[in-house]
């Protein structure tokens, strides 16, 4: 079959450099526009009007380098934090005294607050302190004094970057966990995967050789002997994990990243298929089956997989109960799922037995059955009572849609 890589990109950081955008453009024209309020307040009113036209083309020209963690290099935080030291430093040289001892803002004003964010977005709060201090000597040189605004200011800036940058090294650490617990539960399905795949087939042909070959002896004893060996082998490295996995995450700049590897179904086998023909070859002398007058339509993956799990259930009647034992096969279509009943006049399972299986790695109840079922969004219940024959109950929504990719 073929396959598909699905890339799924996951990032808390991607809004934040967006908002940050927004931001540096907003705050440049707030900056000019309480420049062009308080004009009156500055003396050399050109070398406001110089650094604006630098702060205006600046801000306009790189917006790109603001849109990911990649294109926000470190020589374009230095020349930006640069910008904002230099435009609080000239203030006092373009406003009067009375601006400066009034607490008027700088030339930058609070777009400065978007160079430091820069920092802390990209690389955490030890980045946002970084750049804070020169921010703060800045404004104190701007002032000429630690005046009670001045600090407030200050302060402001340190705790809101740092609070932001240690954000967004949480979140980072958030998205790879989250990438890693998505690899393991796809490494996890493909796994039960392959395993219901070996079960129904290599490992019961196995099985049979070595019940056979028991039989005959001699020779083919031997080759019974050495199948039951290889057996074993294969429930080991089954239920060992030792498969490839379908997820690989990365930690990439712009977040946590999850490649899945998914198996295409054939475009002929979407399209609803009658359960019922599905099932109706599993009718045999000692196996009755009993259907509605009326198709039961599901997707084809779904209805496949269904018909497996029925016939995985159908592999344990013939092995556990014995030749004599009869089936029952039951199709109910319901409003909103399928019903399949499989029920044998068996001896039933004693108590415990199937959770022994599964730690001995027979795994056909958990993997053919349940395993199938669960893929699909249903679920399937075995009751047994000794003595009194075994009950498979599987169940399939009808709303899940296509089942067969994985």
């Amino acid at each position: 079959m073929a396959k598909q890589v699905r890339v799924v990109r996951m990032s808390v950081e991607q809004p934040l450099w967006r908002a940050l955008s927004g931001y540096r453009v907003l705050t440049m024209l707030y900056a000019i526009g309480l420049f062009a309020s308080a004009y009156d307040e500055f003396d050399r009113p050109g070398i406001a009007i110089a650094f604006y036209v630098v702060l205006f083309v600046w801000t306009l020209a790189t917006l790109p380098r603001v849109q990911s963690a990649v294109a926000c290099t470190k020589r374009f935080l230095v020349v930006d934090l640069a910008i904002a030291l230099t435009g609080i430093v000239l203030t006092p040289l373009a406003a009067d005294d009375h601006h400066i001892s009034g607490g008027g803002p700088t030339l930058p004003s609070i777009w400065t607050a978007g160079s430091v964010l820069a920092y802390a977005i990209k690389g955490g709060w030890r980045w946002a302190a970084f750049a804070s201090t020169p921010v703060a000597a800045a404004n104190l040189i701007e002032r000429g004094s630690p005046a009670r605004d001045t600090v407030h200011n200050v302060v402001l800036v340190w705790v809101a970057s740092i609070a932001i940058g240690y954000v967004v090294e949480v979140a980072r650490a958030s998205e790879r966990t989250l990438a890693r617990a998505l690899e393991i539960e796809a490494t996890t399905r493909e796994r039960e995967r392959l395993a219901r795949d070996i079960h129904d087939g290599v490992l019961q042909v196995l099985a049979m050789v070595q019940r056979r070959g028991a039989v005959l002896g001699g020779e083919a004893g031997e080759l019974g002997r050495m199948a039951g060996e290889q057996e074993i082998a294969l429930r080991t490295l089954v239920s060992g994990a030792l498969v490839p996995v379908s997820r690989v995450s990365l930690d990439a700049a712009e977040g946590a990243v999850v490649r899945a590897v998914e198996v295409e179904v054939d475009e002929t086998d979407d399209g609803p298929v009658d359960l019922r023909a599905l099932l109706a070859p599993y009718a045999a002398a000692k196996v009755s089956f009993a259907e509605p007058g009326a198709p039961v339509p599901l997707p084809a993956p779904a209805a496949k997989e269904l018909a497996a799990a029925v016939g995985a259930a159908l592999d344990n009647v013939r092995r556990h109960a014995g030749a004599d034992a009869r089936a029952w096969i039951l199709v109910e279509d319901e409003p909103r799922e399928v019903v399949v009943t499989v029920r044998d006049d068996g001896p039933g399972i004693p108590e415990g037995r199937l959770a022994q299986a599964e730690g001995e790695g027979r795994l056909g109840v958990a993997l053919s059955i349940r395993g199938r079922l669960r893929d699909l969004g249903g679920s399937a219940e075995l009751v047994s009572i000794p003595g009194q024959g075994t009950e498979v109950e599987l169940k399939v929504p009808k709303a899940r849609g296509k089942a067969g990719t994985r």
